[in-house]
């Protein structure tokens, strides 16, 4: 994958993100039954109507493209909690506990299945408003970066990648600079010392 191989290319793409975004696992409520599904990364199922089943993502949305099931909006999805944090994200300067993959999972659950989503445009809306808070944190705090500051707890996928190739370089330029600092130029000590003559 890019970013893995080479330290230059750091970036995932939104896509890629999205991708890995898929394996978390959410909870289904199949409208049929069926056996179970066998794949290389487990065994789901099997499933009977109306019982709740805990799937990935990828095969939740796989499934309800098909119509056999609707898809559990997850706890912290609600209007309660997305208040909650907003309000939180506002009066603090840390960064509240979300999913790693929160904007990615809503924009999956927004594309496809909007239809089990109460209160979709407000849900929608606070999710845009907690990402704009906190995309602004990412910010200042990328203002006041200096490399004895580096802990940032609670961000999320998309964050991390925003800051992945800035803070890896700027850590860079930090360590290179201090370690010119304390170790003394050889050459620069070589010339400083008496030459004997034979």
């Amino acid at each position: 994958m890019a970013g893995q191989s080479d330290s230059t290319m750091s970036l995932f793409s939104s896509e890629e993100i999205e991708f890995m975004a898929e394996d978390e696992m959410t909870e289904i409520v199949p409208n049929l039954r069926m056996d179970s599904l066998n794949f290389i990364c487990g065994d789901y199922g099997p499933f009977l109507p109306q019982l709740a089943a805990q799937v990935p993502l990828w095969l939740a949305l796989a499934l309800k493209k098909r119509g056999k099931c609707t898809i559990r909006l997850p706890q912290w999805m609600s209007v309660e909690n997305l208040t909650r944090v907003l309000e939180a994200e506002r009066d603090s300067h840390a960064f509240q506990p979300l999913p790693f993959h929160y904007i990615e999972i809503s924009r999956l659950l927004f594309d496809h299945a909007r239809e089990d989503i109460p209160d979709m445009y407000m849900v929608r809306s606070l999710i845009e408003d907690i990402r704009d808070v906190r995309f602004h944190k990412v910010e200042t705090n990328l203002e006041k970066f200096t490399a004895s500051t580096v802990t940032w707890k609670n961000m999320s996928a998309m964050e991390v990648n925003v800051i992945r190739a800035f803070a890896g370089r700027a850590l860079q330029a930090f360590y290179k600079h201090d370690n010119e600092q304390q170790t003394p130029d050889t050459d620069r000590a070589q010339d400083k010392q008496p030459q004997s003559t034979y």
